[in-house]
């Protein structure tokens, strides 16, 4: 039967892991980045990675840039369009008229038939 440790292999008080037991961490460095906000993002990368130009902010998920004077501008939000719009879009009036006059005429021929 389980004993009601939570944690197994350790003892109440124990101190942190030592470095030797586990090697030496890898060189790292923070890089700032800043949104439009004005807040700044500090994200560990090792010290040989490829830096990435923009970056999530976590405090208002707007994109950040490593240049404080000119951080990313904020997404463009659409807004949501409905299926009509999508049409309106790829059809003009007049197409519009002769599509729906064709149907109309259709209809008819098959009421009348």
């Amino acid at each position: 039967m389980a004993s009601g440790n939570a944690i197994r292999g350790t003892r109440v008080g124990a101190g942190p892991v030592r470095l030797p037991e586990h090697g030496e961490p890898a060189p790292r460095r923070h890089v700032s980045y800043w949104c439009a906000n004005d807040h700044e993002a500090q994200p560990l990368f090792a010290a040989d990675a490829a830096v990435p130009d923009t970056w999530d902010c976590p405090r208002c998920g707007l994109p950040a840039g490593r240049d404080r004077d000119n951080p990313p501008d904020r997404p463009r939000t659409e807004p949501y369009k409905t299926h009509l719009a999508y049409v309106k879009e790829r059809r003009s009036e007049t197409d519009g008229a002769a599509i729906l006059a064709e149907a109309l005429a259709k209809l008819r021929a098959r009421r009348d038939g």
